[in-house]
């Protein structure tokens, strides 16, 4: 079981070449950091106004996609916020609009068991835990706790005057003051805050009008992640929707983001942001943007661009990392010095779409800046009339009610979703054209 490495985590290094590649094998020997600081999970999505207090004394700050969740870490949801948190193995935690939770333990055992125990202070979260690998989990709300340690799928509000818990999938045991409390498969349980949290099992869920949003994402990460052969669940969906691998003779096998185009890197847009006893970590503002910015290296391909080489799976690192040379003119964005702010970087920075247009226009350069998650089906054919024209205007359904306050599209929407024109037109772009990367 691997562990994180202190100076990768502390410095967010920039890994250069050969040299780099040498300091990053020193970094390997060094002793791993205590559990306080052996995990590092994923913001995986963000919709709406959703805030983050990193415990650095700054209070809560805008957050946004691919953020590292740290333990005593804090996210809270506005009115029209909802965000996802995707965990190692791929299990997820989702929130609802006006909801705060709290990651009191993100661990790791002597045995190499992750350990997670999240806290929600209000409001309402969606648990999706795979329990792949015999880690545990907690989720305490009120004054009870449900603790898995299998796979499970459930549902928990929670409020000052009364708490539920909807089963999903599987049973569940919800311990609390009366004691242990068995919640059967689609069945609900309440708990009421006057009355010492007795518990009153009830009868059927009723559906809760963010149950599809919740069902969608897990039909996303299921249909994208399913030939997914790294060891590390999270982040593989976001790159089989946004890329794809290629085989290049010399280089071996690289991943390449579609709508890519000329003059773009990979660190053209994202933003350093601070975290107490580790520095600054890189959060690209990509939507697939975690899982190449910690294992493997960026590379340059004349004929081809940039492209990922995964691996470095036992060797974790954050921050700006490539081998070999790079295109004239290149130059990866410096960790700042000075402030504990975040600092965006590129024209792009980090993303957030509320209510996005059914009518876009997806341009070379944008490598999928600004396009929701499986808000198109086959992107893969998008990006080859995009390579030839240099744009594609593409439509796409809302999601479940669009007049709702969750918004958002529909996964798989591109099946009545088409592509209404192509060629070099000027009009709204989605995404940012690339400028040969000069804009840092």
């Amino acid at each position: 079981m691997y562990k994180p490495r202190i100076c990768a985590i502390v410095y967010a290094i920039v890994v250069y070449s050969i040299a780099g590649m040498a300091l990053a094998g020193v970094l390997s020997a060094l002793p791993a950091l205590a559990e306080s600081q052996a995990r590092i999970v994923r913001l995986s999505d963000v919709k709406g106004t959703v805030q983050i207090d990193k415990n650095s004394g700054l209070g809560f700050e805008s957050a946004f996609a691919n953020l590292p969740i740290t333990q005593g870490t804090q996210l809270r949801t506005r009115d029209n916020g909802r965000a996802e948190i995707e965990f190692e193995d791929g299990s997820t935690l989702r929130i609802i609009p006006n909801t705060t939770v709290e990651f009191s333990r993100l661990g790791l055992s002597d045995e190499g068991k992750r350990i997670s125990a999240i806290k929600l202070v209000e409001g309402r979260a969606y648990v999706n835990w795979l329990g792949k690998s015999g880690d545990e989990f907690t989720l305490n709300f009120s004054q009870e706790r449900v603790s898995l340690s299998q796979a499970a799928h459930f549902r928990v509000a929670s409020s000052s005057s009364l708490s539920e818990v909807a089963s999903l999938k599987n049973d569940l045991e919800v311990l609390g003051p009366s004691g242990a409390v068995k919640v059967g498969k689609n069945k609900i349980v309440s708990f009421d805050a006057s009355d010492n949290d007795r518990s009153a099992l009830a009868k059927n869920i009723e559906e809760d009008p963010y149950d599809q949003w919740d069902e969608q994402s897990i039909e996303y990460h299921d249909q994208h992640a399913k030939n997914n052969s790294t060891p590390y669940g999270y982040g593989s969906s976001d790159l089989s929707y946004y890329g794809a691998y290629s085989n290049l003779p010399g280089y071996g096998t690289l991943w390449q983001p579609y709508f890519v185009g000329a003059g773009w890197d990979p660190f053209m847009d994202g933003a350093w942001s601070w975290y107490p006893g580790m520095g600054y970590m890189w959060a690209s503002a990509y939507p697939w943007g975690w899982t190449p910015y910690y294992y493997g290296n960026w590379m340059f391909v004349p004929g081809y661009g940039w492209g990922w080489q995964p691996g470095g799976w036992g060797t974790w690192k954050g921050g700006i990392h490539y081998v070999g040379p790079a295109i004239a003119g290149f130059r990866p964005p410096a960790v700042p010095s000075g402030t504990v702010s975040t600092v965006v970087v590129g024209k792009g920075g980090p993303v957030v779409t509320e209510k996005p247009s059914m009518q876009t226009v997806i341009r070379s350069g944008s490598a999928g800046l600004g396009i929701p998650r499986g808000s198109y089906e086959n992107l893969h054919h998008l990006n080859t009339q995009v390579a030839k024209t240099g744009f594609a205007e593409v439509h796409a359904t809302p999601a479940f009610a669009a007049s709702s306050p969750a918004g958002g599209y529909r996964y798989g929407a591109a099946n009545s979703a088409g592509v209404s024109g192509v060629g070099h037109t000027s009009g709204g772009s989605m995404g940012h054209a690339s400028g040969g990367g000069g804009h840092r």
